[in-house]
């Protein structure tokens, strides 16, 4: 009974980027209603940490933070080779280009002040009233007053885009399902032998990829992260078991979507950013197709 007025509670909401706004608490499902069995294992939290440790960056976990131009703006950034991203690699000629956006600039709600207003005093490494400044990948460092990104140079300091000195927390939330024929019956992989899952994914605009509709929340490879602002992310999946009460669920693409749909996971989706990563981690944690290579890995 319960499940069905969700269901038609949920019919009623627009799947959107607005589903960024849905809150997530960082322990199991502590906080999270249990409705009915439809809702398998509740929600479950993906801690992702894409991130390479300060002595150096892998070459693929660190590329999107050093790509030019900035998103949104022409500024380019001071190049960083791969050698030179980790923070104990001494580098004395290291000149970053200093850039942040004028509408971060303006004190909207959402972002601090400078870091050279007398009034800021931020509390690093803990939470700061109501701003969550803790990294989900441990302590950073902090260098002349500003905090540093624990993955590396990006050749550019300053926030950019982003509104927190540090680590901005945001959450995917990832919906998922069962891929199901006419008669209700899971659809199996002809080569994995595994059950197709399906998630909700908008198409972006502005790249063509697939992606998680929200917004992100482990370290996150961004093209947004600066050496004193970045994106963590976590991912939190919402899985309907049954399929009775997704179906329900009207999709509606937000402005920045060509098209919002359900889209059958694999390793041959094209994802935006790391949410590829992501995606992987919910179909291992479902024991479901992923790929239709060996695991032996």
């Amino acid at each position: 009974m319960a499940g069905r007025s969700l269901g038609k509670a949920l019919a009623a909401v627009s799947l959107s980027v607005a589903l960024a706004a849905v809150t997530v608490r960082s322990s199991g499902c502590g906080g999270i209603p249990a409705y009915s069995n439809s809702f398998s294992s509740c929600w479950f939290h993906l801690n992702a940490n894409i991130m390479s440790g300060s002595n150096g960056a892998k070459d693929n976990s660190h590329n999107k933070a050093r790509t030019s131009p900035y998103p949104g703006s022409k500024v380019e950034r001071s190049q960083v080779p791969n050698e030179k991203v980790g923070w104990l690699v001494e580098w004395q000629d290291y000149n970053p280009v200093e850039y942040t956006a004028v509408s971060v600039l303006a004190g909207p709600r959402w972002a601090d002040p400078q870091i050279s207003e007398s009034s800021f005093s931020p509390k690093f490494n803990e939470k700061d009233g109501h701003v969550e400044r803790k990294s989900q990948n441990g302590l950073y460092e902090i260098e002349n007053g500003r905090p540093r990104n624990p993955a590396g140079r990006t050749g550019l300091v300053g926030r950019g885009l982003l509104g927190r000195w540090g680590p901005n927390h945001a959450a995917d939330p990832i919906i998922t399902r069962w891929k199901r024929d006419s008669s209700g019956n899971k659809i199996t992989h002809p080569v994995s032998g595994k059950h197709i899952l399906q998630f909700v994914a908008i198409k972006r605009k502005d790249c063509g990829e697939w992606a998680i509709p929200g917004i992100y929340k482990g370290y996150v490879d961004d093209p947004r992260n600066t050496d004193n602002a970045w994106m963590e992310t976590e991912a939190v999946n919402y899985h309907d078991e049954t399929g009775e009460i997704m179906d329900n669920l009207t999709l509606e693409a937000g402005d920045d979507a060509g098209k919002v749909k359900w889209v059958d996971i694999s390793d041959k989706l094209k994802l935006y950013a790391s949410h590829a990563h992501f995606i992987k981690l919910v179909a291992e944690k479902r024991d479901a197709h992923w790929s239709e290579a060996s695991e032996a890995d």
